[in-house]
């Protein structure tokens, strides 16, 4: 597990809900926080991805093209080119 990638998170348990996940996580071999990430995991994965709150970002922008990844190069070329028409315009 990259431990970079993790954040820490202080929560409050009640004292048997502590030793009932101690005693899981012994038996599983992993860590009580390794428990408790597998537990949120779970959780996560029931939720609607239609209730991610990062759908929320969706269309808040203009996002261009719809096919700019399959026509690239044209847009490029294009954006090079209406460049190179106003460098023109402006030097004549």
């Amino acid at each position: 597990m990259n431990t970079l990638a993790m954040k820490p998170v202080q929560i409050h348990l009640r004292v048997e809900q502590v030793e009932s996940l101690r005693s899981v996580a012994k038996r599983r071999g992993v860590s009580l926080a390794e428990l408790v990430r597998q537990g949120v995991d779970h959780i996560l994965a029931e939720v609607p991805a239609e209730e991610d709150p990062l759908w929320d970002i969706i269309g808040i922008a203009n996002a261009g093209p719809t096919d700019l990844a399959a026509n690239h190069d044209r847009y490029l070329a294009e954006a090079i080119a209406e460049e190179g028409r106003a460098w023109h315009a402006k030097s004549s």
